[in-house]
């Protein structure tokens, strides 16, 4: 008898999770990831500078906001090691179950937390902070890779692809509810409001999709995979050592082939919509003039110029473009199985790289053109992020997937993720105002790319359960 969340292999009786708990529970945990990301980058740049740093003047509160929120980067390569470590040695369901919880309670106390105008708080306040962003990273170190497992081990034949495509949809998804839920603060509270306490509300409604996370993960039967190696007594002992001996080349290729989709997804999300909601630069001399302070010529000369969009209009425009990112995830997945992941990606990284040649001339296309840029380099993401959750993982064998995909993934979100958004300002300072070196960053990172790809052999065809190192 199988239960109703598990159902049994054809011609035999080994149970195995059910479609869509597998979706559930893959799902649930880069949704939480990436809606965390936003919560934390928009109070970042909102509250937190005034709330936890209040004793330092305006750019060095927010340079100490963005300091903390870059802890996440620096511990997810650890938490990719700590977690890959635990996923290969003792399995999947376990290491997932933990990685959502150390993820969901390290969110839910930020909501909870006291801040430094609080007396007596001054310096607990912010280190706390600190803390509670490296346990995040920690946890998000170990948690995309594990879902993706999750995803492509109970895959049926021919369709790991489109299990894959599960635990990316995350992306799209936390990115929308964190936004509205933000546009819904912007529009209901007063800025006094959303200082004093609103700012709480997005950490812990972050609780109710970890409990549903944890509660499906919990019904989880361990994957078919590991199980096999388990049975066949091929559990690495140290499969950090194990993955570093034997599958060293994988780890760089990894590495290499995420790079163009981080860096094409931060320059989407972070830079646009600081490049869309920078007064142009007659909208700033207009400010100026309104404020009694009419702008000298040097610091019009020295002004760097954005499209002058409004933040919660550029932030519906995202939100449209990111529409498409979902959707283009789902599409990714049959056209990996199709054509395969290698000839499949290399075909979107080579779009990728013409896209970046496209900044100036879509950017300067006004409402139309700016639209046209967030719906096409969001398309190119789901094209290109949704074959990932195979890819990744396909590189490695079975006993040390966990940790090679783990490690591939945060590596590459160091490479990324973590710097694109500075080379991406200092090129747009450096251009005057336009993108037009933050499009040929672009285009570079998708040539890096397309070279790993050009040397990885394609995997669709290997046997996934049956590979071990």
């Amino acid at each position: 008898m199988s239960s109703p969340d598990t159902t049994t292999v054809p011609g035999s009786h080994q149970p195995v999770n059910s479609r869509g708990r597998v979706i559930v529970a893959s799902l649930i945990g880069t949704t939480v990831e990436f809606y965390d990301f936003y919560v934390y980058a928009t109070a970042a740049v909102l509250v937190f500078p005034k709330l936890f740093f209040p004793g330092q003047n305006e750019t060095t509160q927010l340079l100490s906001s963005f300091a903390v929120f870059g802890v996440a980067f620096v511990a997810r390569p650890l938490g990719s090691i700590v977690f890959g470590h635990f996923g290969d040695k003792f399995g999947r369901k376990g290491t997932l179950v933990a990685s959502l919880l150390t993820m969901g309670i390290a969110t839910f106390l930020i909501g909870c937390l006291p801040t430094a105008l609080v007396p007596g708080w001054e310096f607990w306040a912010p280190a706390l902070l600190v803390i509670m962003r490296f346990a995040q990273g920690l946890a998000l170190g170990g948690e995309w890779s594990g879902a993706a497992l999750l995803a492509t081990e109970n895959a049926p034949a021919n369709k790991r692809a489109i299990y894959g495509t599960f635990p990316q949809l995350g992306a799209p998804i936390g990115f929308i509810i964190a936004n509205v839920i933000f546009l819904v603060a912007s529009y209901t509270l007063s800025p006094e409001a959303f200082a004093a306490w609103g700012w709480r509300v997005p950490f812990l409604l972050s609780a109710v999709m970890v409990i549903l996370g944890l509660y499906v993960r919990l019904k989880l039967i361990e994957t078919p995979a590991f199980t096999k190696v388990v049975q066949s007594n091929e559990v690495a002992k140290l499969p950090l050592g194990r993955v570093f001996k034997t599958s060293w080349r994988q780890l760089i290729l990894g590495t290499f082939i995420m790079l163009a989709t981080y860096v094409l997804f931060y320059l989407m999300t972070t830079f646009t919509l600081t490049y869309g909601t920078k007064p142009t630069l007659a909208g700033a001399q207009a400010a100026a003039e309104k404020a009694g302070k009419p702008m000298t010529e040097a610091a019009a000369a020295a002004f760097v110029p954005g499209l002058g969009y409004t933040r919660n209009d550029f932030l519906w425009m995202l939100i449209a473009g990111v529409v498409f990112f979902g959707i283009f995830t789902l599409v990714s997945g049959p056209l990996a199985e199709k054509y395969g992941r290698r000839k499949m990606l290399m075909a979107v990284t080579a779009g990728i790289f013409v896209f970046g040649l496209l900044f100036v001339p879509l950017f300067s296309g006004g409402f139309v053109g700016t639209m046209g840029l967030l719906i096409l380099g969001f398309s190119l993401m789901g094209l290109t992020f949704g074959p990932m959750g195979a890819l990744l993982p396909e590189l490695f064998p079975t006993n040390v997937r966990y940790t090679g995909s783990a490690i591939s993934y945060n590596f590459s979100s160091i490479l990324g993720a973590a710097v694109a958004p500075f080379i991406a300002v200092a090129l747009w300072e450096a251009a005057k105002g336009s993108p037009v070196l933050v499009g040929l960053y672009l285009t570079s990172m998708a040539v890096l790319t397309l070279i790993a790809l050009f040397l990885t052999r394609e995997t669709r065809d290997l046997d996934y359960e049956n590979n071990v190192a």
